[in-house]
């Protein structure tokens, strides 16, 4: 990077904090906070970007952009109605139960976060591939449009790879909500929910291979590798390996942060990049996957399930060692002896939450999560310059702001 692209950075920077506004947000505490020491210690973490950290507490003013800031929901959101629609499209089959199983998670209202695909669409843009607008004076840049509908493509194959492995992972994990409402499995049981579950991966097998790129069929077909070895890795772990964080962290790269990166990386491959600029679309993938992973998991021992829209306390009741707890072990040795006893006995359970409320195993958590989003960040401020373009700018806002929402999230 040249010295006058550094000093550039450095500048924009400056301009941006010297907008920097402060508001209160309200948080309401869950009943089960009063296993942790205080309020402050639960929520505190670390905001950390490219160019400057300041902690912050529960209760303390945490920083916003005037300026700069943007919805990056409402940025896409036309365009995820098209991909939506187009999704509900996709999944209709000859069998009406299949047919209403796959659908299940796609009917409007239960549709979810859309994050994926929001970051996919978002990624896009970023990499100076426009939207396709209304044509100009009757000249319509086909081969633009073309491109744009490709890296929809990319979209939906994402969150159908995502939504089947919820489906199965619900039916692993027996759980009986999901997003709010009652899981596919508990509904219509175990066995359709299976078959929808490969239902939805035929689906975006069909479209991946419309795209005829080998390298991107590569890279998906690795992710959806990477989701079954990570649940594996999670179903037959040893008690050295269940107290590992370098375990741990390769089980969230492979369940979570793959299907992320790797669909960011076939958006850069599809639209032309070099390999430089194609791995920083992996890093920021990776990253916020990592991230946002990490808060799932002190959102799983901090949040309702009202909140969440399935069960609090989830991972641990089913056995699942996640960093809180890994950082817990570090303060208190003594956890390990309780975790390798069985977290299906409920005392154990208690026992370990106790620890946990003893510990700083949700703050480093936080602090580990808002590393990783300060490296998406980064890779996003990485890019090639592009400031004549304000969409292309605007997207790269939007990726940034993503990754504070991640670390900041409450459900």
């Amino acid at each position: 990077m040249s010295i006058y692209r550094t000093i550039h950075r450095v500048s924009r920077a400056a301009t941006s904090c010297r907008r920097l506004y402060w508001s209160t947000p309200v948080q309401q505490l869950p009943p089960h906070y009063s296993r942790f020491r205080s309020s402050e210690q639960v929520l505190g973490c670390r905001v950390i970007s490219p160019w400057f950290s300041r902690s912050f507490r529960s209760g303390e003013p945490q920083p916003q952009y005037e300026e700069d800031q943007v919805d990056p929901f409402s940025l896409v959101a036309d365009e995820l109605s098209i991909v939506a629609n187009r999704l509900r499209s996709m999944v209709v089959a000859e069998v009406p139960k299949l047919a209403s199983a796959a659908e299940y998670f796609f009917k409007m209202g239960v549709e979810g976060k859309r994050f994926r695909p929001t970051v996919i669409l978002l990624m896009a843009t970023a990499l100076n591939v426009q939207i396709s607008k209304p044509p100009s004076e009757g000249v319509v840049d086909m081969f633009s449009t073309e491109l744009r509908t490709r890296l929809q493509a990319i979209a939906e194959i994402t969150e159908m790879i995502h939504v089947a492995s919820l489906l199965h992972d619900d039916v692993l994990d027996d759980a009986d909500t999901r997003r709010g409402i009652g899981s596919l499995n508990f509904v219509m049981g175990n066995k359709i929910s299976v078959l929808a579950g490969d239902f939805l991966l035929s689906r975006a097998c069909i479209t991946l291979a419309s795209l005829k790129n080998t390298e991107v069929v590569s890279l998906i077909a690795t992710a959806v590798e990477h989701l079954v070895t990570g649940e594996t890795m999670q179903m037959s772990s040893s008690a050295e390996q269940r107290s590992s964080m370098d375990y741990y962290l390769q089980k969230t790269y492979y369940k979570t942060a793959s299907l992320i990166s790797n669909s960011c990386k076939s958006i850069a491959l599809l639209t032309g990049q070099t390999a430089e600029v194609a791995m920083l679309a992996y890093e920021y993938g990776k990253n916020l996957g990592l991230a946002f992973q990490l808060i799932d998991d002190v959102l799983d021992f901090t949040g309702t399930s009202s909140s969440l829209g399935k069960g609090a306390l989830s991972d641990i009741r089913h056995g699942i060692v996640t960093a809180p707890i890994l950082y817990a072990m570090e303060e208190f040795p003594e956890l390990r002896s309780v975790v390798d006893r069985g977290l299906d006995d409920p005392a154990n359970v208690d026992l370990a939450l106790e620890y946990l409320g003893k510990s700083h195993g949700i703050q480093r958590t936080r602090e580990l999560a808002a590393k990783h989003a300060s490296l998406a960040s980064a890779a996003i401020d990485s890019f090639p310059e592009n400031d004549d373009d304000e969409d292309v700018q605007r997207s790269r806002r939007a990726l940034i702001e993503l990754t504070h929402r991640v670390i900041n999230r409450t459900k």
